[in-house]
């Protein structure tokens, strides 16, 4: 493989025009294709005045078409994480318009992108992109309202090599599909800059369901881009796909699924650990319980008292980011031990729902726990939401609960204090989560109300 191209080189022409840059099914889009419809959007943005323009694409082709045409056109990509018009209206502030593959009932600009079917050969020399250019993304922040983030395009290039210098063996000869959008930085590093670094095909849809994995054609060989969301869905009763490496990130798998995933598709999972403001910070190929992280080359923690601070050529500052991650060195690595910010006040005691949560998996018959603060009547007590064994849950039923609640709770006080022990308790099938493995906070909420 040669060595990856940056964004303002992925239309250059050290890759001949029939370069297979993404499919979709039986339709394939070439690297000509790409230049072609890449110059019809950039002549399009320039007769428009706004800057700031939103992607908003399933389509990931179509997503680089914009994200290219707005960076050649010297605008500013924004990606606010979503594609929903009713959110969109709500924040129109945040950009001048919108890029779609189809027309949104949003009331601003936009212009819809397609891309042309029989694209005829373009010279046309494109502006180049600035040195400082940047993308926008939003979070959902802790308090709900978009966090704004800034990714200059150098350290996103930065980090396409940082992953080929890692995984280049296990890349080559590879097309990249995912269950992970290009609206997070996850979906955007792995499955769009990744593949245009390093010129390997990706596919333009998303993988929803298992049976779409399963269904790959076999002529080829695939890196599968997910998340623990995805892959604990996984059937083991379909045909295994031609899938020669898995990355996931965003939460870690259960161990259970881990073996449950190697055992289907023959490979151990490669798991990265990272967050949109940090990029990727470590990775492991996890073919056992305790297998420790590894930090990327140029990467270090420093230790701050209790505190983490990370030090990476992929952040803006020099200076680093403290850590919301508990962090345990061991000899080979470190371990994640929970989340430092994970800590509420219950009758002025600090609590640590991280620590709730550890203690309550370490008993027998619980499988999944999620702690959080519940406010009854002007007090404020510990919830949890619980996924058991098929037999805990079963004497959970039997019981009515409250004697297995009582049992819980004795066997939690020589860990815990009496105001960190849970006052109430929720049994469901599985703790609701999005498509990026992090859990919905609101919706476990509402099981107290």
């Amino acid at each position: 493989m040669k060595h990856p191209l940056p964004l303002s080189q992925w239309l250059n022409p050290s890759r001949p025009d029939d370069t297979c840059i993404a499919w979709l099914g039986a339709r394939e889009w070439r690297l000509g294709e790409l230049r072609h419809d890449v110059v019809t959007l950039l002549q399009a943005l320039e007769n428009q005045p706004g800057e700031r323009w939103a992607l908003c694409f399933e389509n990931s082709y179509l997503f680089i078409v914009a994200l290219l045409a707005t960076l050649h056109a010297g605008k500013i990509p924004v990606i606010p994480g979503h594609c929903r018009a009713s959110l969109l209206n709500e924040q129109q502030a945040l950009f001048d318009g919108i890029l779609s593959e189809a027309w949104l009932d949003c009331e601003c600009p936009q212009l819809v992108v397609a891309s042309a079917e029989d694209a005829p050969h373009n010279d046309i020399t494109l502006p180049q992109i600035a040195a400082d250019s940047y993308v926008e993304l939003f979070t959902s922040g802790s308090t709900g309202q978009p966090k704004r983030i800034i990714k200059p395009v150098a350290l996103l290039d930065a980090e396409a090599r940082m992953l080929h210098a890692r995984f280049e063996p296990r890349l080559e000869g590879c097309r990249v599909v995912a269950s992970v959008v290009p609206q997070h930085l996850y979906g955007l590093t792995f499955r769009i800059f990744l593949p245009m670094a390093c010129g390997l095909p990706l596919h333009a849809a998303m993988l929803y369901y298992a049976e779409q994995l399963s269904a790959l054609p076999a002529e080829h060989r695939y890196v599968f881009i997910s998340s623990p969301a995805f892959l604990k869905r996984l059937d083991p009763q379909l045909t295994p796909p031609p899938v020669g490496m898995i990355l996931s990130a965003g939460g870690m798998l259960p161990w259970k699924e881990v073996k449950e995933t190697q055992s289907w598709i023959n490979v151990w999972l490669d798991e990265i650990y990272g967050s949109t403001e940090t990029g990727i910070i470590a990775w492991r190929q996890r073919i056992d319980n305790g297998t420790s992280w590894q930090l990327f080359p140029d990467v270090t923690l420093r230790a701050e008292g209790e505190e983490w601070r990370l030090l990476s050529p992929l952040l803006n500052d020099e200076s680093g980011l403290l850590l919301d991650d508990m962090i345990e060195l061991v000899d080979d690595g470190f371990r994640l031990a929970g989340r430092r910010g994970r800590v509420v006040k219950i009758e002025e005691k600090r609590v640590s729902l991280s620590e709730v949560e550890k203690r309550l998996m370490a008993l027998e018959g619980i499988v999944d726990a999620a702690a959080l603060p519940v406010s009854r009547g002007g007090r404020q007590g510990i919830g949890v939401v619980l996924v058991l064994t098929e037999s805990a849950r079963q004497q959970w039923l039997s019981t009515g609960g409250k004697a297995q609640e009582q049992a819980w709770r004795l066997a939690l006080l020589p860990w815990l204090e009496s105001v960190a022990v849970p006052r109430y308790w929720r049994v469901v099938d599985e703790i609701p989560v999005n498509s990026m493995n992090k859990r919905v906070y609101a919706q476990l909420q509402e099981l107290f109300s």
